[in-house]
């Protein structure tokens, strides 16, 4: 009821002939479609609006009040809703002679265009969801919900093509009329932009279903799709995550009578990959790719190439990275030539050469362009393709079978697409296919897999909602068709990730952005049965255009991540996924060597197409059957070659006659249509030679020798299932729950054991609300060794509460083990403390690695609160610097310190002051100081500068600050040290040097360091 109040009195105020509180008086009359429109529909009004405007701002020159973007302050010169005449701007700024200047008094003078902004109240988070997903589709892409609260919620339309340039003053225009002109032109540049963007929301709208009426007694039968539509489409490429609506059901369950296929107590544990050589946060990325390369030592890697994201300042990449996904080695590889960098592009795998098609390099550059990668000697090359003329394109999908690299959907020069193009890479010769049956609609964002002559394609968006349909495209008769999907569908979703695992297809992650998304959902090939996995995973892993890869029985994800309004920037770290708990849900297979008739060789084919050859049977797993006679050749040509699955075991049929040998889909592709006469096969056997050297032959000869041994492509009905080991939380369970039973307590109290955990060196952490009952003290030291042994630990804590007394010691409490101390290694650097007394904080680690950085070789530091040597570290240890004061209070931590100079082997440059540094910090020694304590540093202020020396240098002050406080937060860090340095006799220039936002520290509460740069001012 209060929402139609306040719409009512809004739209009220509208229609009144009084002027509005707006300095124009009245509503753009440019607008005036857009906003009937908005506020006809039930869920929307507006409470203010601006079309876009063209003005010129005058302002006191004596304020020293930075100009905002209202006019608070100042006054209008100049304003137009339209394109802005030259001539009315040049006679303004420079009237004619004759005339008397109109202006009396000395003001600055501001060029500005500021396009549309709507600011519009929404009856719940959903609509506003709907509402700012719609808007970013149509260009204004910093839209967003600005407030939302037990009474409003408020979405901003909005978008960033700006302009403001100074001109001068009042009495000293500093610009040349011909630039006025130029600023003229550009601005109405804009404006025309703005009016089609605007024209195009306000179309939108109207061809949305925002503007369907919904049936009165609520949603249609079986519709109750609900949309958290957060956007990841902007030029900064960033989502929007908007917090409170976890519990909000995104998209339908499909009711039907067959059986929900979820899997109660089956988790699949996520673990950090060890990444060596490099320092992990090279591959913080997004919108990347990745593919696995098989080397000759049978090794497999990943070439991970492009994406969003890397160490330093945030960036499109085109760094090509070489992953280990054994040892975790990550190598840069040094190239000469190498594609542009950039993100959304797609990559596959074609033999020995990856191919990297299109994606965007920037905002206003979208790529079409083809390089090939040779993974045998790390060359690049673009190359120049034939055929039709692929268009500029990011956001599309890709995947090959055999020669032939697919691509599906997309952005394509500015449209959202639902071609398929097929890509020859023998001849480089692009085709769009003529589909037929039943084709998927435009969308991007989405994602495909190859399953043998099949392609799986899955959600995505569409322009205005995220999509949650299955569909298979058979490569041989061009057809698209719709699966059918039962059980627990996936949810809608883009920005995801897909990945096939023997034979069933799995998704995972993508936008929007839910708890449920820790979750893995599974589809068996050749079924319509879905089935959700739970992640079970240490920490909140943000699975948003990432990439997997398979690798025997593991999934490697790598990157994906979030620039979001709630958190800020976030990237997810590399992980490992074991998927061998998934197959003891399955039916184990025996393995069967005998008796065996051709019937029995079609089973597990799934029979898709009636084509040119009759009809064409599928299937979901390969084997290729041989003589016995021909077995040992065979096997070394699909070796060589990398055409047999080692994953799957050879075996025996009809008597040992045959023996089958596992290949893989890549080798099912190419060998389907080598099908030669008799003759020519009796010729090719004849002129085998079974001592020819077979590791010089090249893979036409081998396939040909195939064909002639007579070898049939056939499903591998016998797959053995390999046992597999419960997920720790299981084992834990059940370890408890028999505990319980033996000591006759409830099983109630399983609810309180831990579903996830931490890692502290070889400590495994609790969280401290687990087992919280007094009845678990009955079962006294049992517990903890029964937890211990079902995580693998031999050291076992649970958290306690930060003291919070001066010191914050840590509340960490030791329940298996001798004691707390743990060694960690970061940054090349080593931290040896003692848990249970010392905290350490991970978050830091980005702002460590700029401290060690720098260059401080002939400097002095004095670090104020140096704790184990958080700070202190990096500038000895990686900045060499000359000599540290370490100033700290705490005894614990000052054990671990000085233990952690000596491992380090620097001890012989740093000293170590015990006690308050506003007592024991050195005077006048430093040339840069660092304050790197939270929640404030201010006590210390006087006493950092007092230790800089005469001529000044750099401070490095941390603060927790409110978002929306970051600039009055650094002015009044830089103000107080001006005043500081003046009482304390100095005459320093004192300048913000950079401003580093180290991490969200809590909700809108984040931690900055700000560097301030104190320079004497020469007499």
């Amino acid at each position: 009821m209060e929402f139609e109040k306040r719409k009512k009195a809004t739209l009220a105020t509208m229609v009144s002939p009084e002027p509005d509180k707006s300095p124009k008086g009245d509503i753009d009359t440019p607008i005036i479609p857009l906003l009937k429109t908005l506020n006809s529909h039930p869920s929307y009004f507006t409470t203010s609006s601006c079309s876009g405007r063209i003005s010129i701002l005058s302002t006191p020159t004596t304020t020293t009040t930075t100009i905002k973007k209202k006019a608070k302050g100042g006054n209008w010169v100049f304003i137009t809703h339209e394109l802005a005449n030259p001539n009315s701007v040049q006679n303004l700024i420079f009237p004619p002679i004759t005339e008397s200047t109109q202006f009396d008094n000395q003001e600055n003078l501001v060029f500005r265009f500021e396009p549309l902004i709507i600011a519009v109240e929404c009856r719940d988070v959903i609509s506003a969801q709907k509402l700012v997903s719609l808007a970013i589709s149509c260009g204004f892409r910093e839209s967003g919900i600005t407030n939302v609260n037990s009474k409003r919620v408020i979405v901003a339309i909005r978008c960033s093509i700006r302009l403001e340039v100074p001109l001068g003053d009042t009495h000293n225009i500093m610009v040349s009329k011909e630039y006025l002109n130029y600023l003229v032109l550009i601005a109405n540049e804009k404006m025309e932009a703005n009016r089609k963007r605007t024209d195009s929301f306000h179309d939108a709208l109207l061809k949305s279903e925002l503007f369907i009426v919904p049936p009165e007694n609520g949603t249609a039968k079986g519709d109750l799709e609900i949309f958290n539509l957060d956007q990841d489409l902007g030029d900064k490429d960033c989502i929007m995550i908007n917090g409170g609506v976890e519990d909000i059901q995104l998209t339908r369950e499909v009711k039907d009578n067959k059986r929900l296929l979820e899997v109660p107590g089956l988790s699949l544990p996520i673990r950090p990959m060890v990444i060596t050589a490099e320092p992990v946060e090279k591959l913080y990325l997004w919108g990347h790719s990745a593919c696995t390369l098989e080397t000759t030592d049978n090794v497999k890697k990943l070439l991970v190439f492009g994406g969003f994201g890397g160490m330093g300042r945030h960036a499109r990449r085109k760094d090509l990275w070489v992953l280990d996904s054994v040892s975790g080695r990550l190598e840069l590889v040094d190239v000469g030539s190498t594609p542009s960098a950039r993100l959304g592009h797609a990559a596959c795998l074609v033999e020995d050469l990856m191919f990297v098609i299109g994606g965007r390099a920037d905002p206003k550059n979208v790529l079409n362009d083809v390089w090939v990668l040779s993974t045998t000697n790390f060359e690049w090359k673009q190359v120049q393709c034939n055929g039709i003329d692929f268009p500029q394109s990011h956001r599309h999908a890709a995947a090959s079978i055999g020669s032939y690299i697919y691509v599906f959907g997309g952005i394509h020069n500015g449209s959202i697409s639902s071609t398929m193009y097929r890509l020859d890479t023998r001849n480089l010769k692009w085709e769009e296919l003529r589909v037929r049956g039943q084709n998927p609609s435009p969308r991007h964002s989405h994602t495909i897999v190859a399953v043998g002559s099949q392609l799986f394609t899955f959600g995505g968006y569409d322009g205005v909602k995220a999509l949650d349909d299955l569909y298979s495209f058979d490569v041989l008769s061009c057809t698209w068709k719709k699966e059918n999907m039962a059980g627990s569908t996936p949810y809608a979703r883009f920005s995801h990730t897909m990945f096939v695992y023997k034979n069933y297809i799995c998704v995972m992650g993508g936008c929007p952005i839910r708890q449920h998304y820790q979750e893995l959902s599974v589809f068996q090939v050749g079924s319509s049965m879905w089935m959700r996995i739970k992640l079970d995973s240490i920490g909140e892993d943000l699975f948003v255009r990432c990439t997997t890869s398979i690798v025997g029985d593991d999934v490697i994800i790598v990157g994906g991540g979030a620039s979001c309004y709630a958190f800020g920037t976030k990237f997810s770290e590399p992980m490992r996924i074991n998927m061998l708990p998934l197959l003891k849900f399955f039916d184990e297979i025996e393995d069967q060597t005998n008796g065996h008739d051709e019937k029995g060789l079609t089973d597990g084919f799934d029979l898709i197409s009636e084509g040119k050859y009759g009809k064409k049977m599928v299937p979901l797993v390969w084997v290729l059957r041989v003589d016995k006679k021909h077995a040992k050749p065979a096997k070394d040509i699909l070796k060589k070659f990398g055409w047999l699955d080692v994953e799957r075991k050879v075996y025996t049929q009809e008597n040992r006659i045959y023996i089958c040998f596992p290949i893989t889909k890549e080798f099912v592709a190419i060998y389907q249509n080598k099908t030669p006469g008799l003759t020519e096969a009796a010729d090719k056997v004849n002129e085998f030679d079974s001592k020819e050297n077979l590791k010089v032959i090249s893979s036409t000869r081998g396939l040909d020798l195939l064909v002639a041994f007579g070898a049939r492509a056939h499903s591998d009905d016998f797959i053995k299932v390999r046992k597999t080991a419960s997920s720790p939380l299981k084992v834990m369970k059940e370890a408890i729950a028999s505990l319980l039973k033996d000591h006759n307590l409830p099983s109630t109290l399983l609810e309180q054991l831990p579903t996830r955990w931490e890692r502290l060196g070889d400590i495994f952490v609790l969280p401290m609300t687990c087992f919280k009952d007094s009845a678990w003290d009955s079962l006294g030291n049992k517990l903890w060794l029964a937890v211990a042994e079902s995580l693998g630990a031999s050291r076992l804590a649970r958290q306690g509460r930060i003291s919070s007394n001066g010191t914050r010691d840590s509340g960490l409490e030791i329940l298996v083990g001798d004691n707390g101390w743990v060694d960690h290694r970061e940054n090349g650097v080593l931290y040896s403390f003692d848990a249970t007394k010392c905290m350490f904080s991970w978050g830091n680690l980005s702002e460590k690695r700029r401290m060690g950085q720098l260059d401080c070789k002939d400097e002095v530091v004095v670090d104020l609160f140096a704790g184990i040597g958080y700070f202190t570290l990096p500038f000895l240890v990686k900045a060499n610097a000359k000599m540290v004061y370490a100033c700290e209070w705490n005894p614990h931590a000052i054990e671990a310190l000085k233990r952690n100079l000596e491992v380090n082997g620097v001890a012989d440059r740093c000293v170590v002051l015990e006690g308050d540094n506003r007592t024991t910090a050195p005077k006048e020694v430093a040339d840069r100081v660092n304050l790197g304590l939270l929640p404030s540093s201010e006590d210390s202020w006087a006493t950092a500068v007092r230790a800089l020396r005469s001529k000044g240098g750099m401070l490095h002050v941390h603060g927790n600050v409110k978002d929306t406080e970051e600039d009055l937060w650094t002015e009044q860090v830089s103000n107080s040290i001006k005043d500081i340095s003046r009482s304390e006799g100095y005459n320093w220039d004192v300048t913000i040097q950079h401003v580093e936002r180290v991490k969200w520290y809590a909700p809108h509460i984040r931690h900055l360091v700000v560097d301030i740069r104190c320079k004497q001012i020469e007499s």
